[in-house]
């Protein structure tokens, strides 16, 4: 959950860390929730963008950090939609709710029909504070995004429960490419779109990797066991 604080580019950078109260972060998850790895998300919540039928991506000032087309202004996709998100550590199922989300699904499907998931790293785990595998940056910094950013779907309720598969970001619409997968239930403020969730198989498989710790044996930092997205797949 997908920090955000510091300067600039930094600032984009800890926002997209997960964080939770404590001191984790979540930035890249689109940033990120967070703790220190940045600073917590304060976006506040907001309607859904697509009331009017439509969803907005425009230009991100970053360019992209892995070519790729921003997402048609229609969404295509209704109700529940089934995807599997192939990784090193096993196959992750998951559903997405594009009646809640379906901008943000919209952006998901449409990032991963372009192989824009493909060979990239879940860059970010958390293991105190907040629970989180945050993936979904090209660079594996937490600093990559796809060239655009689009708006929240927040209603103020969201919780982050496991299973959760929410947007990660660095500040209130500030969405791209980074997401984050909740592996125990987690507090966070209701800042963070939740688009979809894992099944019950899927979530042990992230809270396995969780298991392992970090590769520098701190609460926040890389997967000590690298997780490789090899693609994302709906149906």
């Amino acid at each position: 959950m997908r920090t955000s604080a510091l300067s600039s580019s930094r600032v984009r950078l800890a926002l997209l860390a997960l964080t939770a109260a404590t001191a984790l972060a979540l930035a890249g998850c689109a940033s990120n929730p967070t703790t220190d790895a940045g600073a917590q998300p304060t976006s506040a919540a907001s309607d859904s963008p697509v009331a009017s039928g439509e969803c907005s991506y425009p230009a991100d000032s970053r360019p992209a950090s892995k070519p790729v087309d921003a997402p048609d202004a229609d969404p295509t996709a209704s109700g529940d939609v089934s995807a599997t998100i192939a990784t090193s550590a096993g196959d992750l199922a998951v559903t997405l709710d594009a009646e809640a989300a379906p901008c943000t699904v919209n952006s998901f499907l449409s990032l991963a029909k372009q192989s824009y998931f493909d060979g990239t790293t879940c860059h970010r785990l958390t293991t105190q504070g907040i629970f989180v595998l945050q993936c979904g940056d090209p660079t594996g910094t937490g600093t990559g995004g796809p060239g655009y950013s689009f708006a929240d779907e927040l209603n103020g309720s969201e919780t982050y429960p496991a299973g959760t598969l929410a947007m990660a970001n660095a500040g209130p619409n500030t969405n791209g490419s980074q997401f984050f997968v909740v592996y125990a239930d987690t507090q966070l403020p209701p800042s963070y779109t939740v688009f979809g969730h894992l099944d019950a198989a899927s979530t042990e498989i992230v809270a396995g990797i969780a298991d392992e710790g970090t590769a520098n044996g701190a609460p926040d930092g890389a997967p000590k066991t690298p997780v490789k997205i090899t693609a994302v797949t709906q149906g």
